[in-house]
């Protein structure tokens, strides 16, 4: 199986190829949010880099949430447009997830980004040393740091943290033993953790078509946050009516 992944959550855009799990091609490109101007780009000298047309990939994968609003939809359009164009299957990747499957030692890993506002967009794993499919100990979705507390006292040991929101939770919880000093290369996202996870659904018979593919912000937007706000302050009291 050829596999295509894209990881555009976050403020880094990267690109993987994969063949029967075997990583043929990846690239990552730091410079912003600017994925809708080099995400095409990064497509297309992918494909070429390897000999390979779009109508080559059998599975497009690509993250669905949580991170930026505007990086999940980029990366999402960019892979049901190839999808529809192309019949091939899809795979809605947790952002948090990947990130998991990118982790080889034997842990329980926290991926954490961060989502402003004091928290964290988090959800956990257990990761096994054989390489096997991380298992979920935390469901995805905005926490306020304090409230990971009791999950990072209380988790089997040793505990990583991965993900832009890494060194947030490092800081907060270093002291706590068994915590893993957090390193920069944690903090990165990878295409190849996209295309691991879409591979693993895939061979559960887990596959969507282009049409099926929606994001998971996991959070309303501050546009909708703001209207909600409006609402609210126009409403008039019970005891007015």
């Amino acid at each position: 199986m050829i596999c295509f992944g894209i990881e555009s959550a976050g403020k880094t855009a990267s690109v993987a190829i994969m063949q029967d799990g075997s990583v043929l091609y990846e690239a990552t490109l730091r410079t912003g949010f600017t994925h809708s101007e080099s995400l095409l780009e990064m497509v297309d000298t992918a494909l070429k880099a390897v000999r390979l047309t779009a109508k080559d990939v059998q599975l497009w994968a690509v993250c669905a949430g949580p991170g930026s609003f505007t990086g999940l939809r980029i990366g999402l359009a960019v892979v049901k447009g190839l999808a529809m164009a192309t019949g091939a299957d899809c795979v809605a990747v947790s952002t948090l997830e990947a990130r998991a499957w990118t982790v080889s030692a034997a842990s329980t890993v926290l991926a954490a980004l961060d989502a402003r506002r004091g928290q964290v967009y988090a959800g956990a794993f257990a990761v096994d040393a054989q390489g096997g499919c991380p298992q979920r100990l935390l469901a995805d979705g905005a926490y306020p740091l304090e409230n990971l507390a009791d999950f990072v006292a209380d988790c089997k040991k040793p505990l990583v943290f991965v993900g832009d929101g890494a060194e947030m939770c490092y800081n907060g919880f270093k002291q706590v033993e068994g915590v893993v000093q957090w390193h920069s290369f944690l903090s990165e996202g990878t295409a190849v953790g996209v295309c691991l996870a879409a591979m693993h659904s895939a061979q559960q018979g887990q596959v969507q078509t282009g049409e099926q593919l929606r994001p998971c912000y996991h959070r309303l937007s501050q546009a909708e946050r703001e209207r909600m706000q409006r609402l609210k302050d126009q409403s008039v009291p019970s005891e007015q009516i």
